[in-house]
């Protein structure tokens, strides 16, 4: 049984802004409202279960997984230490509120990921404080909304690649672009490429002590791309890769060892 936990901010799929978790000035609220409203009722036409729902809904259909949905208005921040110490692979889409984030928490999850929780950071997440953590770099990049994407697999024979064809294409999509700053992967798995010219490394993945990390970029939250077969399955394909291989360990250790493995010849 695999633990899954998707850790989905929601804040622009709310009716009106929560202020909690978003620092507007007052004069640029009434501005920001309406602006708001109008993605929110974006996102809910593309995605009626919520885009959180929906990938819980697809995920859930996976064998042998238990699937829990949290979002950042939860409290404890939707991940109580009673609920990160259970899970084996924890999934995080976030974009407006990656500040709203503790950084003990933060914390909290690089620790698990170190002693073998697995990571799935989402599109947006590529600037949330788990993430950027875990690499050590300001994830920054270039973006722009509304262009076609052609999403190419540069490592056809990688666990997450199987099944998925040698390029597939997304209508529409949000354009993120080099420099993509982050440490050299261990795989580049995709790599995708815009109507607007721009190439990224869209899926990428890394070791983290005894944990992996997954970073794949498709999945702007007014673009339907999480109904995508080839998106879903990839998700899919990255937890079981990213799960963990042996019992998560109770904590990291530098022990002294003052018996060696050749002191029995020795003597």
């Amino acid at each position: 049984m695999i633990n899954i936990t998707i850790w989905y901010e929601k804040l622009q799929e709310m009716t009106t802004p929560d202020y909690r978790f978003v620092k507007i000035p007052e004069d640029k609220r009434e501005e920001v409202e309406k602006y708001h409203a109008k993605g929110s009722k974006a996102i809910k036409e593309a995605y009626p279960l919520g885009l959180g729902g929906t990938l819980k809904d697809y995920i859930s259909q996976m064998d042998d997984v238990s699937v829990t949905l949290v979002t950042l208005d939860m409290p404890e921040f939707g991940l109580p230490d009673e609920l990160l110490e259970k899970t084996d692979v924890l999934v995080w889409w976030a974009h407006v509120g990656h500040d709203a984030v503790p950084d003990d928490l933060a914390r909290k999850i690089q620790d698990r990921v170190l002693r073998g929780m697995g990571f799935i950071a989402l599109h947006s997440a590529h600037l949330c404080k788990p993430l950027r953590f875990l690499l050590g770099t300001s994830c920054t990049l270039q973006w722009r909304e509304g262009d076609f994407e052609r999403i190419f697999t540069t490592a056809p024979t990688h666990p997450i690649a199987q099944g998925i064809p040698a390029s597939f294409e997304l209508d529409v999509e949000e354009m993120y672009g080099e420099y993509f700053d982050i440490p050299k992967p261990d795989d580049v798995i995709f790599t995708g490429w815009f109507r607007g010219g721009e190439v990224f490394r869209s899926g990428c993945t890394w070791t983290r002590g005894y944990g992996k990390v997954f970073y794949f970029q498709p999945g702007h939250e007014t673009n339907p791309t999480y109904h995508n077969p080839h998106v879903l399955q990839i998700i899919k394909n990255a937890i079981r890769w990213a799960a963990p291989a042996a019992p998560i360990k109770e904590k990291i250790e530098c022990p002294h060892v003052e018996v060696s493995p050749e002191s029995k010849y020795q003597k």
